[in-house]
């Protein structure tokens, strides 16, 4: 290298446990590199864990999972309807959650209609609640980069019906809490 300084910056680089090419390595549990398949896994782990939280139970659908050059994304849809009423609760569930599970909250969207959050795990997942049309819930959970590998499928069953590989319709669960108004009451 010409610059010194260009030494000491990748020198930094993988004391810092960096990849050039790829960004951090993250480690599996017995200490190897996380592959894709792990990380699949952990993402399911972080959509099960906040949608455990969630009482009363919502009905949810597994959406789409994607595969980068190095990363993994996995989605859930809420089927059950969310009223206006109940979404601010809903979101302040998961928001407590994440942060009680040591997330760091990125970024809040405040939108009434479209609101959202996106936080980012210890280990650099990305986590995000979206509220889309119908007032539909999405989550996403986004890996860090790591070794590529076949990804399976989710191991948890969806708890109602299993859109993947399809369209999500609207949320057509009704739940007495969950889809309440102001009216209602």
């Amino acid at each position: 290298m010409r610059h010194p300084w260009m030494c000491l910056v990748v020198l930094l680089l993988l004391l810092c446990g960096c990849d050039l090419d790829r960004g951090p390595v993250l480690r599996a549990g017995n200490g190897s590199r996380m592959d894709m398949k792990e990380a699949a896994y952990r993402a399911d782990a972080m959509l099960d864990g906040t949608l455990a939280v969630v009482k009363p139970r919502v009905s949810w659908s597994h959406g789409e999972t994607t595969v980068g050059i190095c990363d993994v994304t996995r989605r859930r849809a809420v089927m059950t309807e969310i009223s206006e009423y109940r979404r601010g609760s809903f979101l302040g569930v998961v928001d407590r959650h994440w942060r009680r599970s040591g997330y760091a909250i990125k970024s809040v969207n405040p939108s009434k209609e479209f609101p959202a959050i996106y936080a980012q795990s210890p280990d650099g997942f990305g986590i995000s609640l979206s509220v889309g049309g119908h007032g539909q819930i999405f989550f996403e959970v986004d890996s860090p980069c790591v070794d590529e590998s076949a990804v399976p499928e989710p191991r948890t069953p969806a708890n109602g019906p299993d859109y993947r590989g399809g369209p999500v319709p609207w949320p057509d669960v009704r739940d007495d809490f969950w889809s309440s108004s102001a009216a209602d009451l």
